[in-house]
């Protein structure tokens, strides 16, 4: 018996407040964004069209290719770094003792605190004087004073340290979920076999970690690809734009210099760019999935 058709809109009916809230401030902002990409947008005198002129803008003004390729870098090493360090943290912090919890809640604490705190406080530890905290590390291990935020070659670097060390417990937590379902049989079989635990880890952790390596590559690099709050804390794309990314001159093309359309039209770009990944993530993992069924 078929059920009957109040029965079946129920449940849209109270989705209906969220899904309307949701096209209000996300599809009709999108949308209004796709239209500002393709014209030049003149507050009370009417916008006008202008075509592919902004995106040609975007993929040939040096700013934007500049902000482009530190996006780029930035999103590589986030992504790497954090999940590197995050597994390797996920390998040290594994297990069921009950005391590991609160090593695992003080090593995930920096996830949840605010970036405003975050950024202060590196801040403070990237004093580029000689007694900053982060120098005297340093000059303890016999290298120089580093300028850090306040030089050139120094400041993007800075900035992903931050970003590796904010997301490499997100990924911890992440591989810790993944490696309760490794089968503990195949740890033994493998030492029985006279194998290492560096073996071990190559040829039974790393290939049962496959779904959870697609999940945060994924997000990460999402994440990594859309950097805006630690940049506009710590440097604000400076210093003479050694760190602007795509979001941060997006940022300033709309808000402060009025440049609405260019702002959409890099919007959209990093959209795109954010869209592809995500699916090429997907269908990678979709065809290793095949390989792995034959």
């Amino acid at each position: 018996m078929r059920r009957p058709w109040r029965g079946r809109a129920a449940p849209w009916l109270f989705l209906a407040p969220a899904l309307l809230l949701f096209a209000l401030f996300k599809f009709l902002p999108m949308w209004r964004a796709i239209e500002m990409s393709f014209h030049e947008v003149r507050p009370y005198l009417g916008d006008r069209w202008v075509g592919w002129a902004n995106y040609r803008q975007v993929v040939t003004d040096t700013a934007f290719l500049d902000a482009i390729g530190h996006t780029v870098v930035l999103a590589l090493g986030q992504t790497g770094g954090s999940m590197v360090l995050g597994l390797a943290l996920a390998l040290l912090l594994e297990g069921t003792a009950r005391r590991l919890w609160i090593v695992r809640t003080a090593v995930f604490l920096p996830t949840v605190t605010a970036m405003a705190v975050v950024a202060e406080v590196w801040r403070i530890l990237y004093h580029p004087a000689a007694d900053g905290a982060v120098n005297t590390l340093l000059g303890w291990l016999g290298a120089g004073p580093s300028a850090f935020l306040s030089g050139p070659d120094s400041a993007l670097w800075s900035v992903m340290a931050v970003g590796v060390w904010r997301g490499a417990p997100y990924d911890m937590m992440i591989f810790i979920a993944a490696l309760a379902g490794v089968d503990r049989t195949l740890y033994e079989a493998a030492a029985a076999d006279g194998a290492g635990v560096a073996r071990r880890i190559w040829h039974v952790t790393l290939p049962a970690l496959r779904p959870a390596f697609a999940i945060l590559l994924t997000l990460a690099a999402i994440r990594s690809l859309r950097v805006f709050t630690e940049i506009f804390l710590l440097t604000n794309g400076g210093p003479s734009g050694s760190t602007e990314v795509l979001m941060t001159l997006v940022y300033k093309l709309g808000l402060e210099r009025a440049e609405l359309g260019v702002a959409a039209a890099g919007s959209m770009v990093l959209l795109a760019a954010s869209v592809t990944l995500t699916l090429a993530v997907r269908l990678s993992r979709t065809g290793t999935g095949k390989e792995a069924a034959r």
